[in-house]
């Protein structure tokens, strides 16, 4: 079951209270699943807000916002309404647990508050576009992204329970530096105090964080998805691979994806050097390059290689 912070209740409050004009407490109290006393602290806190709330005993008493009280409302111009009605598509594509309901929530509020108008063309957005994003591993709770997020913010170490691809169960004291998405996985990237080395960790198997006392001092230069990315292409796998790219450094960067690999300069070109468990996959992002290469390990890679332009050939000439 979901935990709402304190936070969370207020504001639930104030939403129920416009939406309904007088609410009695005993009926705010069964709709936020708390007692009188803790109502009565919420509406306390709503008033330290600058929030004007009546509240009348009796029968028939209850609650409510003073008459012709409304928020300020917000106003988008509609680029402003286009950038945010995309965040909220792309939001459902990026893994995060609960988006969907979340989405829904966040685009009703806003389309109440915005001119007939405007609020159409958000609407025609969010039910005509589609956004094509890798497939998500999704982490099984947001817990972790908000918990990780506001550790990293705050520069205070985390301690947290980490199950590792080969399915070992890790106890690990982290300085969380930046949050990334990358491939469709959401990763922490920071000092693991246990290897004593910067080390990335999927968000999907963390099972538990606690945000600990002792700060840290994150490196002013640190670049969160180049060290992900040098992170993932420097893994260990089966296969070690070398290629020699025949051309600049500035044109292959425009070719490969920046995890296929470390790119070395070399008077020959632009050596490339990788990690894959896949040497068939492999060889078929090496076959859609534009540009030659030369395969200098593994002799296994070759053959893939070559299997891989068999399969095309025929294909080609079926095509004829």
């Amino acid at each position: 079951m979901h935990t709402y912070r304190p936070t969370t209740r207020v504001l639930t409050v104030l939403e129920l209270l416009q939406s309904h004009g007088r609410m009695s407490g005993a009926e705010l109290a069964r709709r936020l699943d708390v007692d009188g006393r803790t109502l009565r602290r919420y509406i306390v806190m709503l008033e330290e807000l600058g929030i004007p709330i009546t509240a009348e005993r009796g029968r028939y008493g209850g609650y409510a916002l003073i008459a012709g009280f409304k928020l300020p409302p917000m106003i988008f111009n509609d680029d402003e309404a286009l950038a945010l009605s995309i965040g909220l598509l792309a939001a459902r594509s990026l893994g995060m647990a609960e988006a969907a309901p979340a989405v829904a929530s966040a685009q009703a509020k806003l389309e109440r508050v915005m001119p007939p108008g405007l609020e159409k063309r958000v609407r025609a957005v969010h039910e005509t576009v589609k956004l094509d994003l890798p497939r998500p591993n999704a982490p099984g709770s947001n817990d972790a992204l908000a918990g990780l997020s506001s550790a990293a913010q705050m520069r205070q170490r985390v301690r947290m329970r980490y199950m590792s691809a080969t399915d070992e169960l890790t106890n690990r004291d982290v300085d969380p530096y930046a949050l990334a998405y990358q491939n469709g996985s959401w990763y922490v990237l920071g000092m693991c105090h246990l290897r004593q080395d910067l080390r990335s960790f999927r968000l999907d198997r963390v099972l538990d964080v606690a945000i600990m006392e002792q700060k840290f001092q994150r490196p002013e230069d640190f670049d969160a998805v180049a060290h992900l990315n040098f992170s993932i292409a420097t893994m260990p796998r089966a296969f070690a691979v070398e290629v020699l790219l025949k051309s600049d450094l500035k044109t292959v960067k425009e070719e490969l994806f920046e995890w296929m690999g470390v790119l070395e300069a070399a008077d020959e070109g632009v050596i490339l050097h990788s990690q894959t468990e896949d040497l068939h996959w492999y060889a078929r992002e090496l076959a859609r390059l534009p540009l030659p290469f030369e395969i200098r390990h593994p002799p296994e890679l070759s053959l893939a290689l070559r299997d891989c332009a068999i399969s095309l050939l025929a294909i080609a000439q079926a095509a004829k």
